[in-house]
């Protein structure tokens, strides 16, 4: 799993920049575009509707990866679960609706392989709740729901949003 920081006031940019290299790295370069329209919506809603620290989680399987979570510090899910719900029919008036719109877009552009749920920061380990979706892959098959997770620490790799993140900590990013 990759866990980058997403500081506020970048967020938007630095979720576009991680998916972007994730996905490259791994080959699966034609839908790459919707994947970072889809963080990138998800960022700029913890930017305007929570409150920090936010996280962006890439999982991967078999050295795949196949799932991506944004996380916010607000663990309040409200109606984002009932918005990504894909078997709940679209209507027009969800369109005109004032909140929501970037959760129909996130719903769309994954064709409804989202999810919103409960979950605790990495690094304040604090209540949370995580917006996801499933990332594009070479075979064009995705995760229908997130995948069992059977974490240590060492599968776990931290990359700090930027470099001035890194040489406040002392660390390399």
């Amino acid at each position: 799993m990759l866990v980058a920081i997403l500081r506020p006031g970048s967020a938007s940019r630095r979720a576009r920049t991680v998916v972007r290299e994730v996905l490259r790295k791994d080959g699966v370069p034609d839908e790459i575009a919707d994947t970072e329209m889809i963080v990138a919506e998800l960022a700029a809603d913890c930017e305007r509707h929570a409150r920090p620290p936010y996280e962006l989680r890439v999982f991967h399987l078999d050295g795949v990866p196949a799932w991506c979570e944004v996380l916010d510090s607000d663990p309040d899910l409200g109606w984002i679960p009932a918005v990504l719900d894909h078997s709940r029919p679209q209507t027009a008036l969800d369109l005109f609706t004032e909140n929501g719109r970037g959760l129909l877009l996130v719903r769309g552009l994954s064709r409804g392989h989202c999810r919103a749920y409960a979950m605790t920061t990495f690094a304040a380990e604090a209540p949370a709740k995580a917006v996801a979706f499933a990332l594009p892959t070479r075979s064009g098959s995705r995760l229908t729901c997130p995948p069992p997770l059977r974490l240590g620490h060492r599968s776990v790799r931290l990359r700090l949003t930027d470099p001035a993140d890194a040489a406040e900590r002392g660390q390399g990013g």
